[in-house]
């Protein structure tokens, strides 16, 4: 069955009232899931608020009875992999499993920079991603303590105590065809592409199936997820209205097929409903919609009225 969930940006302005009512929605409204970035704050200025991820993920599993969430993703480079594990079990037990940890290598230097975490150059980058997936992966897998030698992250005699008590799913998000799926394919149970394009999205499935098929894996131990934005306008007017947006910001007339050639679906709620399907026909089971004005809950009123019943019970 196919799932329709959220994604929203951390650093944009995310604060504790935002983020119950956004919790509360997501809820109460038929949303499979909530998820986040974990950024510090946005690749220019100005800064705005930015609720710690940890802190906001454990007020999610305690304040929510029903969805699950995590976060699109977490930076290596910001979090010791052993820390970052021993947080994420707890919150799974803590939501009866409904938390998903992603991990990803980071890519915006500025909050590096802002608040003193190295930022290092891509392989450094992606070593460290396979360091710390090693490491994650040995502390939930075994009873016993276990030691790693990495180049960037080793353990010595560790053991994850309590051991968790659900299955903690690792995600890995990208669409890199020579690092990022090889990774997935090793990994992680669930893949979230990026912004990827339905063409894009076909090429790099494909490409993944052929990895897994290289680890002993099947086609089906990965869940395929889409981390997209969504521009939904309520009507006809509306979209007008939003394709002159997209004119001012672009330098040139939009329409809808351009701004869909830069990935997000945009349209009326039966446009989208088509646009989704069109993924949902080359594999994908689960959206993430990237939904940028966090207090537009009337928004996602009308989606989960117009566009969820479509694909599951809202």
């Amino acid at each position: 069955m196919t799932q329709i969930g959220l994604m929203i940006e951390g650093q944009d302005g995310l604060n504790w009232e935002r983020w119950d009512k956004l919790l509360n929605a997501a809820e109460n409204l038929g949303y499979f899931g909530l998820f986040r970035s974990d950024h510090f704050t946005n690749p220019n200025p100005p800064d705005k608020d930015s609720l710690e991820l940890w802190v906001s993920l454990t007020y999610a599993a305690t304040h929510t009875q029903r969805i699950e969430f995590g976060q699109l993703v977490s930076p290596i480079t910001f979090r010791h992999p052993s820390m970052m594990v021993r947080m994420a079990a707890a919150i799974s037990d803590l939501s009866n499993g409904r938390y998903i940890y992603g991990l990803g290598a980071g890519w915006q230097e500025r909050e590096h920079t802002n608040f003193g975490i190295p930022f290092y150059d891509f392989p450094t980058r992606y070593a460290m991603l396979e360091d710390g997936l090693e490491v994650t992966s040995r502390l939930l897998r075994s009873d016993a303590p276990v030691s790693y030698d990495g180049e960037h992250f080793s353990l010595n005699e560790a053991i994850l105590l309590p051991r968790p008590t659900h299955v903690l799913p690792i995600l890995i998000g990208g669409n890199g065809p020579n690092k990022t799926l090889p990774m997935v394919a090793k990994y992680a149970d669930e893949w979230n592409a990026v912004y990827a394009t339905v063409d894009l999205y076909k090429e790099r499935t494909a490409l993944l199936d052929g990895y897994l098929k290289e680890n002993g894996r099947e086609p089906g131990d990965v869940t395929r997820s889409l981390m997209n934005g969504v521009y939904l306008a309520k009507d006809d007017a509306n979209l007008k209205t939003l394709l002159d947006s997209f004119t001012a910001r672009l330098g040139e007339t939009a329409t809808v097929e351009k701004v869909r050639a830069r990935g997000p679906f945009i349209g009326t709620p039966a446009m989208i409903v088509d646009q989704i399907g069109e993924y949902v026909q080359v594999g994908v089971e689960r959206f993430m919609l990237q939904w940028l004005d966090q207090d537009d809950i009337d928004g996602l009123e009308l989606m989960a009225r117009d566009i969820l019943p479509h694909f599951h019970d809202a």
